[in-house]
């Protein structure tokens, strides 16, 4: 979780990977229901006043109907011109559509042994749940299913795309009852590629992970975008950007054990920990915007409600940029 060197994958020992079950086998726990109910009450409640029925942006529909032409406008998709129509009347012309939002939402989620940090009273693999759960709950009352990818030392839970309550509950169930990952480098490849694989139709994608993994995920992230809507869920706890000053601290990595002892009352220390940290939030912003994905951060301090905000807003302005297909795919 923190930016020291981590060990290969030859001196942590071979990762089994494990065969993907799909879904729990346990009934769900009452756990889940309170969770969710909460967040019914405390963050879906908030969301209807504040959206007023706008949920068109959180998902793009497969079946597109012609509606209309018109001339291109200034924030126009780009990929909807007719080009014949432009030739005839030289004059740039968009097609416009009518869409079908009855469409699969899949959430890939990294439950690494690193989303289990939290610097307060939440950690990283919670604020993933309740994103989680919020969005699917909000997805499955206007009839989009939802399914999930789950990710701990390899991808050992598929979960099928429903469009229910009890569904989004299982799928709660799913993340909270687990048994702890084994300590190694993450692999977030694996978890895309497995996607790759299991999602057939295109759909909107959510790869939520704080993306501290091995290199080499950038390719099958961008492979990814190209058939499908891909929103990359970065989860970060404060504490990984600055340090606070409290002295000698012990610290330990935990996707490869590696464990430090350091002087946060060090300034110089402190400043050199925030410079490379800023460095690698850089580095990863731009691995994203390369494999032309859309990034929404979430901290672990978040408001929940402020997200969702930050996200619908996000999608609202994903038409104004330059498709995916026309952005430059990682070798």
């Amino acid at each position: 979780m923190w930016p020291f060197s981590k060990r290969s994958r030859a001196e942590t020992g071979p990762a089994a990977s494990p065969t993907p079950t799909t879904g729990p086998s346990t009934p769900v726990g009452g756990r889940a229901e309170q969770l969710l109910r909460r967040l019914e009450w405390t963050v879906l409640r908030r969301l209807d006043g504040l959206l007023q029925g706008d949920y068109r942006t959180l998902l793009r529909g497969t079946g597109m109907d012609l509606a209309d032409l018109r001339e291109y406008q200034h924030h126009d998709d780009v990929r909807h011109i007719d080009w014949n129509v432009t030739a005839r009347h030289d004059t740039p012309h968009v097609r416009v559509f009518t869409e079908d939002r009855e469409m699969a939402a899949w959430f890939l989620l990294d439950l690494s042994p690193s989303v289990d940090f939290g610097s307060g009273l939440t950690a990283k693999r919670q604020t993933a749940a309740e994103f989680v759960a919020v969005l699917a709950r909000l997805l499955t009352r206007h009839g989009n299913r939802v399914g999930a990818l789950l990710y701990g030392r390899g991808v050992d839970t598929v979960l099928p795309a429903r469009s229910s309550r009890l569904h989004v509950l299982q799928m709660l169930h799913a993340i909270e009852h687990r048994p702890p990952a084994q300590a190694g480098a993450t692999r977030l490849q694996d978890l895309l590629q497995a996607a790759g694989t299991t999602v057939r139709r295109r759909s909107t994608l959510f790869v939520v992970s704080d993306f501290i993994s091995e290199p080499g995920w950038e390719q099958p992230l961008a492979q990814l975008a190209q058939r499908h809507e891909v929103v990359a869920v970065r989860l970060f706890d404060p504490m990984e950007l600055d340090l606070p000053d409290l002295g000698l601290m012990p610290m330990r990595d935990a996707e490869t054990g590696e464990q430090l002892l350091i002087d946060t009352s060090d300034a110089r220390f402190r400043q050199r920990f925030s410079k490379l940290a800023r460095e690698r939030e850089t580095q990863l912003r731009q691995a994203l915007a390369r494999c032309g994905v859309d990034a929404l951060e979430l901290s672990t301090a978040d408001d929940l409600v402020d997200a969702l905000l930050r996200f619908t807003e996000l999608r609202k302005r994903r038409g104004q940029r330059l498709p995916t297909h026309l952005k430059a795919v990682p070798a």
